[in-house]
């Protein structure tokens, strides 16, 4: 089992010039990128537009990693929502367990579940004002 800690960047509509900027100012590697047209189950009120923002994006930078995406509809970021902690593990248990623990006297902003990218993701803000996305490779 591994656990690994990632930082993971929310934009406004502006992820693929900021990923296209870090290439060129920091050496950053795309190791995976997918808008939200790409995924299935898309509401097809989304216009073109919103359809090629980012969803999920992965970067290697030297030897660590960052992540991104974009918020849908262009909405303002929430305070303390640019820039968050992604916890990665490789098994679906034990990241449930790292979101239930983190939820305790805090708030679950997308609850725990398999989504089309990870057997098993959930979006949770702790008692800190700390938000972290709890994500399980596939």
């Amino acid at each position: 089992m591994t656990v690994k800690l990632t930082p993971y960047i929310n934009l406004e509509g502006r992820t693929k010039e900021a990923i296209q900027f870090y290439e060129q100012t920091i050496g950053a590697e795309i190791l995976f990128i997918t808008t939200y047209g790409d995924m299935p189950n898309m509401p097809n009120t989304f216009t073109d537009e919103l359809k090629g923002l980012v969803a999920h994006a992965k970067l290697r930078v030297g030897e660590s990693e960052l992540m991104f995406s974009d918020a849908p509809w262009s909405s303002p970021i929430e305070t303390g929502k640019r820039v968050t902690i992604c916890i990665t593990t490789n098994e679906v248990e034990k990241s449930k367990r790292i979101f239930e623990a983190l939820m305790q006297d805090g708030h679950v902003n997308m609850p725990f579940r398999e989504e089309s990218f990870s057997p098993g993701f959930g979006d949770v803000t702790d008692k800190f004002g700390v938000t972290f996305q709890v994500y399980t490779e596939m």
